[in-house]
């Protein structure tokens, strides 16, 4: 996954500037143009840390939203091959059937086989423990979206604040309250908190998406694992 999330990132970061180079080379006015330049008239210095945030926070969110498609499994079709095999009494064949299924609830229902001669008590408390600990992986890389969806509009608060110091040395300096002396620094303190806020904005709609994906696969966990309880009581698998 380490890797996947530095191709993403060194991809995202070259698409990036790719698309300014070919905005910076058409002639003809466009709304990535006009982005651009709103860009640069916010002060590159904050403006380009709004975009690093934008840009790892993008690929956290891919390499998540990937992981937890690969990481859904059909679990009515799961569970019913599993309980043909148990029907017959092949219990290594249940656990062959979940070794072969990608994704965490096969390897939760797996841990569940594996302590079934031990009874249903060592069954539930495997899937538990284990189910805890598919669960983190599934969250795994969250909290750095959360951090960026925190840091950057704070960045852009911190932009706002200095435009504003700004403008008042301005202020100072010229002795005047004129609008064209003030109008840079304002300029630039509101765009670097449009800026923050669209990137949060973005972020927060895939952290959203992300939770979402995660509770419906948790959900069908959880119900695979009191189903397989039941499958092996069912079939007289427990001694």
């Amino acid at each position: 996954m380490r890797k996947v999330l530095a191709l993403l990132l060194v991809f995202g970061i070259a698409a990036t500037f790719g698309a300014i180079d070919a905005a910076a080379q058409s002639d003809s006015a466009s709304g990535f143009q006009i982005l651009k330049q709103y860009f640069i008239q916010g002060d590159w210095r904050f403006m380009s840390f709004v975009l690093v945030c934008l840009i790892l926070g993008l690929a956290f969110c891919i390499e998540r939203i990937i992981t937890l498609n690969l990481a859904t499994t059909n679990t009515d079709k799961l569970m019913s091959r599993i309980d043909d095999r148990l029907v017959e009494g092949d219990l290594e064949g249940a656990m062959e059937v979940c070794k072969s299924t990608a994704g965490p609830t096969a390897s939760v229902l797996y841990e569940g086989l594996r302590n079934a001669p031990n009874g249903p008590e060592a069954v539930e408390k495997a899937i538990t423990s284990y189910g805890s600990v598919q669960m983190g992986l599934l969250e795994k890389g969250l909290v750095w979206i959360s951090l960026f969806i925190a840091i950057a509009p704070m960045l852009g608060f911190m932009g706002t604040v200095i435009g504003m110091i700004q403008a008042f040395d301005r202020i100072e300096a010229v002795g005047d309250l004129s609008p064209s002396v003030v109008a840079g620094g304002i300029k630039v303190a509101l765009l670097t908190t449009v800026f923050g806020l669209v990137v949060a904005i973005i972020l927060q709609i895939f952290y959203n998406y992300i939770v979402s994906k995660i509770d419906g696969i948790v959900n069908k966990m959880e119900d695979a694992s009191v189903g397989l309880v039941d499958l092996l009581a069912r079939n007289n698998i427990f001694k």
